[in-house]
């Protein structure tokens, strides 16, 4: 059962820095609502006990630093993933995040009226 407050949509082309505070790595957010994120790609050897994460996250021409708190992981041998949470999301997020929202919806809408059509 999912416990989230905000609903999370699925994210393509939407990548990340991040810095730890001892190192930085590159990877790719595979959801995303307006007060988190899931972070993939994380490297093996970043601390679970990690308190924040430095961000800045980039894609559709857009630019955004964060600072978030990890909330869950997922541990491989190979890579983490990382559910976290925004501490104060950037001017902007809200209306960054809503426009998948939209297209989303009107991607649904669009696959219902074919279906219907057809």
């Amino acid at each position: 059962m999912e416990k989230r407050r905000h609903p999370r949509m699925v994210m393509n082309n939407l990548d990340y820095y991040a810095s730890d505070g001892v190192g930085y790595f590159r990877g790719e957010i595979s959801d995303a609502s307006r007060f988190g994120l899931c972070l993939d790609n994380l490297p093996p050897n970043i601390s679970p006990d990690i308190k924040r994460i430095s961000l800045i996250v980039f894609g559709q021409g857009k630019n955004f630093k964060m600072s978030v708190t990890p909330k869950w992981t997922s541990r491989t041998v190979f890579q983490n993933t990382f559910g976290v949470e925004i501490q104060h999301p950037p001017l902007g997020w809200a209306e960054f995040i809503s426009s998948f929202q939209l297209k989303t919806q009107e991607a649904v809408s669009f696959n219902e009226q074919d279906r219907l059509l057809a």
